[in-house]
This record gives C-alpha cells, sequence and structure tokens, in this order.
C-alpha cells in the first residue's frame, strides 16, 4: 500500500536537517534552525494537497485534510514534533541504509569502531529481513521524531490520492521543542479543533501509551559556612558534605537505573557546590499521583529534619511540578485507545500497551482538553549513536494512521 522508496526517501530529507532544540533559550523555538524544516514542511503540505496550512509565529504547523463523507464524526488529529534531542549532536546527519537485516552486528563506523549489536539491544531480532536506517556514529538518526512526522504526511498524502478511502476531517499539527519540554505550551487548542488525537511519537512497532509519569523537578540548596581549616571546629559548615547526608537519606534503590514499568523514582541529575553552597538538581518521576507527591513529601521532610539538627534554615527545597499522568484525562474517553488497539490487530500488528517511563506532548494536551495517546512512530534507541529505526515499522504506522480516520468514520456512520 505505502511505497516503501517513497517514505524512505521522505524520512531521509527531513533527518538531515538540523533540528536539535536548546534548553537553555526560552524563546520560541528555543532555535532558529527548527524553522527550516518547518517551512520545508509548510511547502510540501501544499504540493501534496492539504488545505488551511498555517504556520504561526511560534513554529507549531497546522493544516486540514477536508473530510470527504457527507454525514458528521468526530475531528480527530495527528500530532508530530519537528525537534530532534540536544542530548546528543544532530549536525551533518549521515544516515546508513541496512537493506535484508540478517540479525548480525551491524558495524556503524569502522573508524571508531562503533558496532549496533543485537547481542545488546535486542530489539534488533525483530527486524530480520527487514530495512533498517541507522546513524554513522557520529550523530543521532532523528527518528525521534521525524518517523512521526514522515508517517503523518504520508497518511495524508496517501489519503489525498485514494478519495475511494472514507474519513472525517482530520487535523494535523508539527510542533517544536517538545524535547526541552515545551512543546505543548504554546499548542491551540481550540485553534486545532479537534475531538481528540494521538501523538506519533512511540518507539517500536506495537506501542500504544496513555499512561505516563507524574513528573517534576527539585533543587535543593544547601547554605554552609566557610572558615579556615585550620582553625573551624565548632564554625565551619560544609554544605558539600551535608549534601552528601541528603544524598544518602534517599531511598538507594529508587533511581532510574534500578527501576522499571510503574515504578517511580527520584533522579540526581545535577551537583553544583563547594563549602559555602550546593545545589542539588533532582526529577521526580512516579505514576501513580498519591506515591507522587509523597516523593516531593520526603524531600520537604528530609530538609526539615537536617535543619532540626542544624538549627537553622539552611537546606531549602523548590519543587516545580513539570507535568501529569495523561491516564486521568484519557480514562474518560478510552474508546479513542479501544480504536487504534482494533486497527493494530486489524493490520496484523500486536499492540503492547505499556506505561510511558517519560513525558509526551500527549501529557499537556490532555490536560488543556484534547486527549491525546501515544502510537508508535517505528524508532528505537533514541537520543543518542545508537538510533535506528526499521522502515517498515514506518510503512506499517503510516498503515494505523490511515486505519485510525476509516475506523473512526465506520464507528459513527
Amino acid at each position: 500500500m505505502i511505497d516503501k522508496q517513497h517514505i524512505t526517501n521522505r524520512f531521509l530529507s527531513y533527518v538531515v536537517i538540523d533540528t536539535t532544540s536548546d534548553p537553555e533559550n526560552p524563546a520560541f523555538p528555543s532555535t532558529e534552525k527548527q524553522w527550516v524544516l518547518a517551512k520545508m514542511l509548510e511547502k510540501e503540505l501544499l504540493k501534496i494537497g492539504m488545505q488551511e496550512v498555517k504556520l504561526d509565529k511560534n513554529c507549531y504547523l497546522m493544516a486540514t485534510l477536508p473530510s470527504n463523507i457527507s454525514y458528521k464524526v468526530p475531528t480527530i488529529g495527528f500530532i508530530s514534533h519537528i525537534d530532534t534531542s540536544p542530548d546528543f549532536s544532530g549536525t551533518n546527519v549521515h544516515p546508513q541504509i541496512i537493506e535484508n537485516y540478517q540479525g548480525n552486528d551491524i558495524i556503524i563506523n569502522e573508524t571508531e569502531n562503533i558496532i549496533l549489536s543485537p547481542d545488546y539491544f535486542e530489539d534488533l531480532q525483530q527486524y530480520i529481513r527487514q530495512t533498517i536506517i541507522t546513524t554513522d556514529g557520529t550523530t543521532l538518526l532523528g527518528a525521534d521524531d521525524k518517523a512521526g512526522v514522515t508517517e503523518i504526511v504520508t497518511a495524508m498524502e496517501y489519503l489525498i490520492q485514494h478519495p475511494e478511502i472514507k474519513h472525517g476531517k482530520i487535523r494535523i499539527c508539527f510542533t517544536p521543542d517538545e524535547e526541552v519540554g515545551k512543546g505543548a505550551h504554546l499548542f491551540d487548542v481550540e485553534k486545532f479543533g479537534a475531538d481528540w488525537a494521538y501523538t506519533m511519537d512511540g518507539s517500536q512497532i506495537g506501542e500504544l501509551e496513555y499512561e505516563n509519569f507524574n513528573a517534576a523537578s527539585a533543587v535543593v540548596t544547601i547554605k554552609g559556612k566557610m572558615v579556615h581549616p585550620g582553625y573551624a571546629k565548632g564554625k565551619m559548615i560544609n554544605s558539600l558534605l551535608i549534601a552528601t547526608d541528603f544524598i544518602n537519606a534517599l531511598p538507594t534503590l529508587e533511581v532510574p537505573e534500578k527501576t522499571e514499568g510503574y515504578e517511580g523514582f527520584f533522579h540526581l541529575h545535577g551537583v553544583k557546590g563547594s563549602v559555602e553552597e550546593t545545589k542539588l538538581e533532582f526529577i521526580i518521576r512516579d505514576h501513580d499521583f498519591d506515591q507522587f507527591e509523597e516523593r516531593k513529601y520526603l524531600l520537604q521532610k528530609i530538609a526539615f529534619d537536617m535543619n532540626e539538627i542544624y538549627q537553622n534554615e539552611i537546606v531549602l527545597v523548590d519543587i516545580k511540578n513539570q507535568y501529569f499522568n495523561m491516564k486521568k484525562m484519557i480514562t474518560p474517553v478510552m474508546h479513542i485507545v479501544d480504536i487504534v488497539e482494533e486497527v493494530m490487530i486489524d493490520l496484523g500488528i500486536q499492540p503492547i500497551l505499556k506505561p510511558i517511563r517519560g513525558g509526551t506532548d500527549g501529557s499537556q494536551l490532555s490536560f488543556k482538553g484534547l486527549p491525546c495517546p501515544n502510537i508508535f512512530a517505528g524508532g528505537h534507541n533514541f537520543h543518542g549513536r545508537y538510533e535506528y529505526v526499521p522502515v517498515e515499522s514506518m510503512i506499517k504506522a503510516t498503515e494505523v494512521i490511515i486505519g485510525i480516520a476509516q475506523k473512526v468514520v465506520k464507528k459513527y456512520e
């Protein structure tokens, strides 16, 4: 149904454009280079026949595929982000294509001896005899989320070229800055005008997600007192040592590297300190809201107990909520998840319903009034040199989009 070479070429044309976002820049978008892909997509959407193509001042690109039926059905949406992660270089991406993969090690960079091995990345075994696109080992690939962008554009193009496939009104949007947590901040839900939507931003084939972490950031500031070490007895307060005590007071097994599934964690990801002052930067994650609140309380409790010991407010905790578990907003409209599950089964895809151990634009959008589960886009090993995507997975994701459009019409005819 979907031409393999066509979707491959489209994906390759997107990933070679550097769209890395910048967590330190408050501007929208956070990097000017995201405009390059946004403007390219604007032209492409017009060329394939999309309507109401609008690129706004904040780099959100929306478009409409009008309904081709005579009765009203819900308007659905599909969303992907154009930026790539600042965790690894996205400059000078050189994709490599491995045809008819045979389950062997893939040498992605012979000079630096960088190997994509199924012994370590076991998911590769799912894609034997398929076409795999990898990096050259010096950059990320950008399948997160240019695979999703590719699939949405290709699905819209296919529906336009095949008017015999009946569908209601479809809205699409490509967002900036998802990788730095801002992708939904200026998303205009009312202007988008969909009853519900799907982000095409998951990983392996079959993933279907409507749960994610509740998330917060925390900065713990410890105030010390510097005195000459030779005369410090009873006077010096070493904030670095107090910071160590604070860290050790947290549950040692509740860290990212020792948790999975629904298990939450505290993640210490930054330390900056001296005797006078030390700052600890944490992220707090939990799928269960009550446990999430307990985690935030524990940080405050440790600080309170330490301040009691020192009879002074030397430990300060600043906690900021980041996003919440979209399950709360999706559960009342579970039919939008059921539709995708049915489509996947119809296409011979085994649905994998699992919680996201992270965040998604869909979480924030769901709480803004646009219920938005997440569907696989096909890529693996995001944000690094070992990222890859099977072309067949992108084709299947495209077919899922088309299938959802058809299924909605059948459900509401």
